[in-house]
Formats: structure tokens, sequence, C-alpha cells
């Protein structure tokens, strides 16, 4: 997980596209949108990341920074 390369997604694609390259993945498919990461393991993860974090963010009302410290301390938490 690169810290970078979700904030990108997170600030220059839309939601609905995230969406659409998550189920893209899913499918074993090439999304139509350039991910990030070393394969596709790594950018679903980053595209999950950027979902969770937008939702966070529209429907919390916080910055990127408290949605994506949400998102890692559930990370940790499913990991331990």
């Amino acid at each position: 997980m690169k810290i970078p390369v979700i904030k990108k997604l997170v600030e220059e694609v839309a939601l609905e596209d995230l969406k659409a390259a998550e189920e893209a993945l899913m499918e074993e498919q090439k999304p139509a949108i350039e991910i990030q990461g070393d394969d596709e393991g790594e950018q679903l993860t980053h595209v999950f990341a950027a979902i969770f974090i937008l939702e966070k963010m529209e429907k919390n009302g916080v910055d990127f920074k408290t949605a994506l410290r949400e998102y890692t301390q559930k990370v940790r938490t499913s990991i331990s």
C-alpha cells in the first residue's frame, strides 16, 4: 500500500470511476483508469483505500488525513 498513490486517486478520480475500476479488477479485467501498483492485488488495495477515504470524506465531512488515518487503523486492526 502506497499512500501517494492512494492520495492521487482520491484527488484525481471520481468515486464512480473508482468503483468501476474495483469491479474490473475483481473480474480480472483491465480498469479504464490507470492505477499504480506492483500487481493487481496492490492496485485493488489502492482502489479500496481510495473508495473508503472518499466515502468517509463525503459522508463525515472530514479531510483526507483524517479519513486516511481511519483507514490505516482498520487495516492494522484486521492484521492483528
